[in-house]
Order: C-alpha cells, then sequence, then structure tokens
C-alpha cells in the first residue's frame, strides 16, 4: 500500500497553510541574521499569494513588544493575532484553522526565536497529527547555536526542516504549474552561506 506522501514531506497547497512567528521590530537588534528571516518571510508571503495559501501571523505581546516590523507586508495575511503563549498554536488559531483550512495536512513554519516560539509550536503541531516544515532560512535566534541545536531537535522529533526554495518547489511539483515563473523568480537569492555558522 502507498504510503501518504504527505507524512513523508510532500506538500500540497490546497492543505498546507503558512505560520508566520512574532517577527516584530523591537527584536531586531537581538536576532541574529534578522534580515535574512525578514526576506524569507517576505518570500514566503508573495508566493503565498500565487498558491492561494493562507498565512497566519502572531505578534508576541505587541502592547508591550510592537507589532511586526513594516518591512514585512502582512495586509494579506488572514490572520494577523496577538498572543502571550510562546506556541503559536493558541486556541484561537486552531478555530481559525478548523474554519479556514478543515483538510489541512501541512505546515510551514517561520520566524522567531527558534528555540522558544517555533519550537514550542512544532511541538503542538507535531501533537495534533499535523505535518510542520520548518525553513531552517527564515527561523533565527539570539544565539546561533540555540538556533541550531533546535534545527536538530526538530528533525529528531519528525518535523521537516528545509530551506524556503526546497519548499516552493514540493508545491510546484512541475515546470508546467501555471505559477512556476513567478516562483522562480523569488528563488533568485540562494541562502547566505554563513547563516548556520556557529557564533
Amino acid at each position: 500500500m502507498a504510503r501518504n506522501l504527505l507524512k513523508l514531506g510532500a506538500l500540497e497547497a490546497q492543505k498546507t497553510v503558512f505560520l508566520l512567528c512574532d517577527v516584530q521590530e523591537t527584536f531586531r537588534p537581538h536576532i541574529k541574521h534578522f534580515g535574512e528571516v525578514v526576506r524569507v518571510a517576505n518570500k514566503m508571503l508573495e508566493a503565498a499569494k500565487h498558491f492561494n495559501i493562507p498565512v497566519y501571523v502572531s505578534e508576541q505581546y505587541p502592547k508591550g513588544l510592537g507589532h511586526t516590523t513594516k518591512d514585512i507586508n502582512v495586509d494579506g495575511a488572514a490572520l494577523v493575532y496577538d498572543k502571550t503563549t510562546f506556541s503559536m498554536y493558541s486556541q484561537e488559531l486552531k478555530d481559525r484553522l478548523k474554519k479556514d483550512v478543515p483538510n489541512l495536512g501541512s505546515v510551514v513554519l517561520f520566524g522567531i526565536e527558534t528555540h522558544v516560539c517555533i519550537e514550542q509550536t512544532v511541538i503542538d503541531l507535531l501533537n495534533e497529527d499535523i505535518n510542520v516544515h520548518v525553513l531552517a532560512d527564515g527561523v533565527s535566534s539570539r544565539s546561533l547555536m540555540d538556533r541550531n541545536l533546535a534545527l536538530q531537535r526538530f528533525q529528531s522529533l519528525g518535523c521537516f526542516v528545509g530551506t524556503s526554495e526546497n519548499v516552493l518547489f514540493k508545491l510546484l511539483k512541475d515546470k508546467n504549474h501555471p505559477v512556476f515563473k513567478q516562483i522562480s523568480k523569488l528563488n533568485t537569492k540562494p541562502t547566505p552561506s554563513e547563516f548556520g555558522a556557529e557564533d
């Protein structure tokens, strides 16, 4: 019997959502490669429009920590919501996902911080038997050691750790996909090799 392709890391646009976690301006001076995380977030938000994939954006305690950086345009997001829990998978998000994407199979996750909010979101999603793809070029922390150890933990938990380009081409599947040209244009700049090196 054939295995479930989503469990093997395949992606289907109509069963996928993107989650952008806490990329708030306040964190810019503290997060390693903050600019790269912003660049990848913008790439994924643009790609989401072409694939008709809904994007959900969390902001950690915005009353005290401010909103998502203005460098990311979240106007097209399905939901921008505030949270105090570290995990993005709050009751509010859970309810919206059930309503918006009842056949949800996979989540693509990016933002900050890798070892705190991203990790706790990963755990909650995997606990609900949702396949999780974390973008290695779209997540970071104040310490690259924390970031890199978290990425290792994700793999041992059964999470797919890849790059934005890897995920977008999995969504395309075929050069004849109607948005192939638009998505290819988003992938002209590779992730800098020093992203992921130790402190």
